[in-house]
């Protein structure tokens, strides 16, 4: 682990890592479990663990080192295979193993002097006792951890209750270079820090490390002012505040969820000259002052509920036909900039590169650029990864010259957020710079 700035009253520029750490305790989310190293989740050239049957791992080294915790876990794994343990049941039975062990003595530091155990973590013990659906998933992965964990000492139901809700409220989604969901873990020194829908910090991983890095300027290191974003928030303020109460049991009162979130549900003014965001209850367009049709109201709120339907129906997988139907439904009614068009935009750009529709996917691409400029902020590690595809995209469609635009594009946020050192910088982008620049001689 890492902590820089430590003293406290200095300035921090934008692009400092303030912090880095290892997961007091992690999983690789099952999907990936015949595609990842089960230690390190890293892809390659895997091998078996021999024992289970139902892990992978790069070399032996890796298996070395997830040996602590997985000497316990293997022979239940394979005992209750080919059954697939939940990825949050996994993670229960690795804290309670690590636990067993003195795990709770284990330290994470967030400044030169202050740090946590895994007891400091909030669990929210009342109101998890009082969410229905929360207690009916806890139930449920009990059932499972009794069976899986077999003659494994267990604690009392209230800490199995306090370890659900440490990891319902303190846990981090592992992203790999792609922004994509690979694992789940604990970080005991970055659990300190809160919640804003416009975040001065970001949090990226290099492997199972996580990575806080500052994407504006501070006026000192204080840990009660920095601010990271728990969830994806290119949603409606109504939406993440949802979300929030849902998932961590607070009413976001960030300074982007108390200002007027006209953009996020805009219309389009009846006036094709006209780009002025409208609100869907206006009769006529503040801006050019052309009327709306008595009917709009009514045809904003159909586009928009179907809209909705087709987006939740493609949470796990995206449609390029469905996304289609979407954005031609949605044209002339939703502003291009409402959240549920650049969400359509995201689904259709998603499933064409999945498809590898090349031509389409940079089309996508490039009108979802100004929705994540507007939702995720110019300096996000999203919108660089999306200025990197775009350039990527170029590259295979011959196009160097916009390329390198594009690419330049992502230096320049990438290298806030995630700093000139990580993997993605050495061994995606600057190949990549290299390449389009070459070519474009």
């Amino acid at each position: 682990m890492r902590i820089q700035n430590g003293y406290k009253r200095l300035p921090v520029a934008t692009g400092t890592t303030i912090l880095t750490a290892k997961p007091f305790a992690y999983v690789l989310r099952s999907v990936y479990r015949n595609e990842r190293c089960d230690h390190c989740l890293q892809s390659g050239k895997l091998l078996k663990c021999s024992a289970c049957q139902c892990v992978y791992y790069c070399n032996r080294s890796c298996q070395q080192g997830a040996w602590s915790i997985h000497n316990t876990e293997c022979a239940n794994l394979k005992r209750v295979s080919p059954k697939v343990v939940p990825d949050v049941a996994r993670l229960m039975a690795r804290i309670i193993i690590k636990l067993n062990q003195g795990g709770g003595e284990e330290i994470g530091y967030y400044s030169d002097t202050n740090y946590r155990k895994f007891k400091d973590l909030m669990s929210h013990y009342s109101d998890i006792k009082k969410d229905e659906k929360k207690m009916e998933h806890f139930m449920c992965l009990c059932s499972v951890l009794f069976g899986f964990l077999g003659d494994i000492p267990m604690p009392n139901s209230a800490e199995l209750m306090g370890i659900y809700g440490r990891i319902c409220i303190n846990s981090f989604n592992i992203f790999d270079l792609d922004m994509n969901s690979i694992g789940v873990g604990i970080y005991l020194g970055p659990s300190i820090i809160d919640h804003s829908c416009a975040p001065n910090a970001v949090a990226t991983f290099e492997g199972i490390t996580i990575i806080i890095r500052t994407i504006e300027d501070l006026p000192c290191l204080d840990w009660s002012q920095i601010r990271i974003s728990y969830i994806d928030i290119l949603k409606t303020t109504k939406d993440r505040r949802a979300e929030l109460q849902s998932s961590y049991y607070f009413w976001c009162t960030c300074k982007r969820c108390e200002q007027p979130d006209i953009m996020a549900e805009a219309v389009k003014c009846p006036n094709k000259s006209c780009t002025y965001p409208c609100s869907s209850d206006t009769s006529i367009c503040q801006k050019c002052h052309t009327q709306f049709s008595e009917k709009f109201k009514e045809t904003f709120d159909e586009v928009s509920d179907f809209t909705a339907h087709h987006l939740q129906n493609m949470k796990n997988m995206a449609y390029l036909d469905v996304s289609k139907m979407c954005l031609k439904k949605q044209e002339g009614t939703l502003h291009p900039l409402n959240v549920l068009h650049v969400q359509t935009l995201q689904s259709a750009f998603d499933s064409a590169v999945s498809l590898q529709h090349w031509e389409e996917a940079e089309s996508y691409a490039r009108r979802l650029i100004n929705g994540y400029l507007v939702y995720y902020g110019e300096i996000h590690p999203l919108t660089g990864i999306l200025y990197l595809m775009i350039g990527k995209i170029q590259l295979y469609l011959e196009k160097p010259k916009q390329a390198l635009e594009s690419l330049k594009k992502a230096s320049l946020v990438l290298t806030v957020t995630h700093g000139d050192k990580h993997t993605l910088i050495r061994e995606n982008l600057k190949p990549l710079l290299h390449q389009a620049t070459m070519e474009g001689l």
